[in-house]
């Protein structure tokens, strides 16, 4: 039987005077550069997961960026929970968590830093990145595919959604979805 772990991931970004940067971690067990991310605990949801391993593990606080979503009836009471752009499994070597191989079950969330510079002592070292940085870097595949074409979409946002150091997350989440889903719709 394939034990199968529930983690979230987040793809954070920020804008510079520069442009868009990706926000990377060096995994202390891996000496990979990879996104924040780690397990879901007991009493937490992916969405609450994802927001705490980002301000463990990169001491930022995030806003996380939902995808296009159905709308739910007028009435309707119950609070939604911020939904991942992506879920994928990943075969893994046993953890801290599962002294065996087993699954991650990764849900994948896109986030806008509030600030570049850390707000708590971050756990890994950490750094932002520009799409041409991503070459040199040792990280996953996959991770190095993604965040590309999310860079991509992001720079085709204008540039005055917000002030040099960033500018108003709020301004700039409102059309990241629409550029991220149009960059990713390109084969």
């Amino acid at each position: 039987m394939t034990h199968k772990h529930l983690t979230s991931s987040v793809f954070v970004f920020r804008r510079n005077p520069q442009g868009w940067r990706l926000g990377l971690i060096r995994h202390p067990r891996f000496g990979l550069m990879m996104i924040p991310g780690g397990h879901v605990e007991q009493e937490e949801s992916q969405a609450e997961a994802a927001l705490r391993e980002v301000a463990e593990e990169t001491g930022l606080a995030v806003q996380l960026v939902s995808p296009p979503a159905a709308p739910v009836p007028d009435g309707y009471r119950p609070p939604r929970v911020a939904q991942p752009w992506w879920i994928v499994e990943y075969e893994v070597q046993p953890d801290n968590h599962l002294g065996t191989d087993h699954v991650h079950i990764d849900h994948l969330y896109v986030a806008l830093a509030d600030g570049e510079r850390p707000v708590g002592e971050p756990a890994h070292p950490f750094g932002w990145y520009a799409a041409a940085d991503l070459a040199g870097l040792d990280m996953f595949e996959s991770a190095r595919t993604m965040a590309l074409a999310l860079l991509s979409g992001l720079s085709t946002l204008p540039a005055e959604g917000g002030d040099a150091d960033g500018g108003d997350a709020d301004g700039a989440a409102a059309g990241l979805g629409a550029a991220l889903l149009s960059r990713l719709g390109e084969d």
